[in-house]
């Protein structure tokens, strides 16, 4: 849904509140328009701000996106930045298979941000660690983006659950995941986190420092 003229432009000001709601994983949330894009907010946590989210940006600004990139997985899709950005920002246009537990996002997602695209996106209302475990097809980039508010669900952390990442990719995959690092703790805890058991699971794999954030990348080679 594109916004209204007046709306858009006042937001480049002050953000405008466009609507809150809360769901059974998330007690409040918070729709704005922010410099002409759609944010969604909890209280403690940014989930998507269009190609504004700046932690992706600044990572696919340092990857090698090939032409072998097709098929991409989002793991806590949001509102869709990921596939916003892809498209408007680096012109790609990939196909997405969104996997998002929390209903009422997959309902603000299909609301503002989807009818935007042209890229081809499968949205799937599930929790991300069943799919995984079950899912037998390999993409060519993963990208997790879970948060429940401003944690990680700690079953996420496994080693077990990169295992079955791994085994997702195909043998050029790109995998991406998100973490919190703008607190000390947050920044100490993800680079534990990479040294303890990202890097068991992935030994050529980086932590890279964008903006507040760390995005562990299963392979340094594939940095440009």
């Amino acid at each position: 849904m594109k916004p209204p003229l007046l709306k858009a432009l006042w937001s480049y000001i002050s953000d405008v509140h466009i609507e809150s709601m809360s769901s059974d994983y998330n007690e409040s949330m918070h729709v704005y328009l922010s410099k002409g894009r759609y944010q969604l907010c909890t209280p403690n946590a940014i989930y998507s701000y269009g190609d504004k989210y700046d932690n992706f940006t600044e990572t696919y600004n340092q990857l090698r996106l090939d032409a072998h990139i097709k098929d991409v997985l989002i793991l806590g899709f949001g509102l869709g930045s990921i596939p916003y950005m892809l498209e408007k920002k680096f012109n790609k246009r990939y196909s997405y298979t969104g996997v998002e537990i929390d209903e009422t996002v997959i309902y603000l997602a299909s609301k503002y941000v989807l009818d935007e695209l042209q890229s081809e996106v499968q949205l799937i209302n599930t929790d991300a660690w069943n799919f995984v475990q079950q899912c037998e097809y390999r993409y060519d980039m993963i990208c997790v983006d879970i948060f429940i508010d401003d944690k990680i669900p700690k079953i996420f952390l496994s080693h077990e659950f990169l295992e079955s990442i791994a085994s997702n990719l195909t043998d050029n995959g790109i995998l991406l995941f998100n973490h919190l690092g703008m607190r000390q703790k947050d920044a100490e805890a993800a680079m534990k986190y990479h040294d303890d058991v990202f890097n068991k699971v992935f030994p050529e794999s980086v932590a890279l420092k964008v903006v507040d954030n760390y995005m562990m990348l299963n392979n340094k080679n594939l940095l440009k």
